[in-house]
């Protein structure tokens, strides 16, 4: 068994997801979103996402992450932010020993619903169709267990096994 942590980076909210993985079956351990508040400064606010994604990955003992890529969009101020959460998102879980592996979203569509132009709530309803009887409060927490869905799906593939990152 393996234990995946898939996270949505976002400097606003970040959402986590843990599952379990044993041959094909996925298991929901645990899910939720990391809101920092956008009054206090962009350090401060990369600081508790680091601290809460170092709280995580300690008390759920995850053996692997993977994190989404970021997007481009218009506003240039968002997407630098963006970069810093996901460079957060990134080091937390590689400061801890994890191998982190990343994913586009078109990637995570397509693994979780079976076409890269699935939108958000046909992918939350099938996150909730493979993980049955779970709560989520917010899309980026189906976001990360998507993440973490996708990279089951993945992670033992010969391609994804010569191209996947180790950041020690």
């Amino acid at each position: 068994m393996v234990r995946l942590l898939g996270i949505d980076p976002g400097l606003r909210f970040t959402g986590w997801g843990i599952i379990d993985v044993k041959d094909n079956q996925l298991r929901h351990v645990e899910n939720g979103v990391i809101a920092t508040d956008s009054s206090t400064s962009v350090p401060e606010r990369l600081k508790r996402l680091y601290e809460e994604l170092q709280a995580l990955i300690t008390r759920l003992a995850p053996t692997e992450a993977a994190v989404e890529e970021t997007y481009v969009n218009r506003n240039g101020t968002s997407t630098l932010k963006l970069g810093y959460a996901r460079s957060v998102a990134l080091l937390a879980p590689a400061m801890a020993g994890l191998t982190v592996s990343e994913y586009g979203a078109l990637a995570v569509k397509k693994a979780v619903v079976g076409t890269g132009s699935a939108n958000k709530t046909q992918v939350q309803t099938m996150v909730r169709h493979l993980l049955p009887g779970i709560t989520i409060t917010r899309a980026d927490a189906s976001d990360a267990l998507a993440i973490a869905i996708c990279h089951a799906h993945h992670r033992t593939s010969v391609h994804h096994l010569l191209t996947r990152t180790k950041i020690v």
